[in-house]
């Protein structure tokens, strides 16, 4: 036979193997932190929509809503969003308004929202602090 016909060696199969897994754990870093940050990106846009309808809801009713859910019935969001750092809607943080100066609080239970996830974010800040 002639050279060309043989195929490859085992020898050769594992240092193609062995090169592939040491592409692939340099890699792998790369590719986790990259999807971290697209889900940080999506809380970042989740949360600015989140407190733009509970401001909007304020704006009209001079009361803050009761509950997220408040807020699609009414037609300011079609739907709540998912929390993307613990995947659920049901996780959401909401924080009851302050007193102002003079001690009135103003109605309402929803004043601002924020993640539920006990993680720490890429920043060094908790997502629950975001």
């Amino acid at each position: 036979m002639a050279r060309y016909q043989r195929g490859i060696t085992l020898v050769e199969l594992l240092i193609v193997l062995s090169v592939m897994g040491i592409i692939m754990s340099i890699a792998m870093p790369f590719y986790k932190r990259h999807i971290i940050r697209a889900n940080e990106a999506a809380l970042q846009e989740n949360l600015f929509h989140l407190r733009d309808s509970v401001d909007a809801f304020f704006a009209d009713h001079r009361a803050y809503p009761t509950q997220l859910s408040d807020l699609v019935e009414r037609k300011y969001l079609r739907a709540i969003p998912k929390d993307p750092m613990t995947g659920s809607t049901d996780t959401w943080l909401l924080l009851a308004p302050e007193a102002d100066e003079e001690g009135n609080l103003a109605e309402g239970d929803v004043f601002d929202v924020r993640s539920g996830s006990p993680k720490t974010g890429l920043n060094g800040i908790p997502y629950s602090q975001w």
